[in-house]
């Protein structure tokens, strides 16, 4: 591990030793399994991780954040949130994701002070500050401390530390919610949810890796990463056949690959998009 990432750890592990105790929004990406293993590492019983479950939570994704908590032995608990009874969580404006951890934050600060941990943290790293998260603002609201970003740790830092420490998912792509998938004035519903979830379950199965079901409607888009165009574009005949059976009309391949938060394309982001509370 290069001097800068383990200078960076035991800033980390500072950072946690002196919370005394927190709880861990665990999502199941390699960031978030980081900072429950660190905090596992240096807190023991006064770390705990905890899984949100909501219908934008893919099954698979719980799946692999309990048998991942298993085998690094960290503390983990699953608990269920409603973002779907926020109106400005299914009305899917821009501040979607504000009202989707402010579902998540109230939940886990009220755990944190009924069962005495100091604190609640995310998993949130130096590169989420370049990028739209209107999350951050529920965050901050909340008290919620991103360690990962108090300690300097970028993307990169965060699979190295990973890697070292033998956390097997340390290369996992990203995997946003399943509401990420609906392009911004689209409601999120139930339905719409089921479809994409079902949609990119049937992809990984062809053995993409980096799948994206983006949801327009009756169209679903595919985005997959640039390497894996060529594989989706052999099994393109049965994907249409597939997803159509799901219920999409048309099915399209975006040549353009696969971009995380593409859909923020529509948003102009060089003016303010106003109060995220509105």
């Amino acid at each position: 591990m290069a001097s800068s990432t383990s200078s960076r750890l035991a800033g980390l592990e500072n950072i946690l030793g002196e919370m005394e105790s927190v709880v861990v929004a665990f999502s199941g990406g390699v960031d978030s399994a980081l900072m429950a293993f660190a905090a596992h590492r240096v807190l023991g019983d006064g770390a705990l991780a905890v899984t949100a479950v909501s219908p934008a939570l893919a099954e698979r994704e719980l799946q692999e954040a309990s048998k991942l908590s298993q085998q690094m032995g960290f503390s983990h608990r699953v608990i269920h949130t409603d973002e779907m009874a926020r109106e400005g969580y299914v009305a899917n404006s821009p501040q979607r994701c504000y009202f989707c951890k402010t579902e998540l934050y109230t939940h886990l600060t009220a755990l944190a002070e009924r069962e005495g941990y100091s604190w609640v943290a995310n998993g949130a790293n130096t590169d989420d500050q370049g990028d739209y998260r209107p999350g951050m603002t529920a965050a901050s609201e909340h008290g919620v401390r991103s360690p990962l970003i108090e300690a300097g740790l970028t993307k990169s830092d965060v699979r190295a530390i990973a890697k070292e420490f033998g956390i097997p998912i340390w290369d996992k792509p990203a995997q946003p919610c399943l509401s990420s998938r609906i392009p911004y004035g689209t409601p999120v519903t139930l339905e719409n949810l089921s479809k994409i979830e079902r949609a990119e379950d049937y992809l990984k199965g062809l053995g993409l890796k980096e799948v994206r079901a983006r949801h327009h409607d009756s169209l679903c888009r595919v985005e997959v990463s640039e390497d894996e165009i060529g594989l989706a574009f052999e099994h393109r005949k049965e994907i249409t056949a597939a997803l159509k059976k799901i219920g999409y009309l048309w099915v399209s391949l975006d040549l353009s690959g696969l971009r995380s938060g593409s859909l923020n394309d529509q948003l102009d982001l060089s003016i303010s998009v106003g109060n995220p509370k509105t």
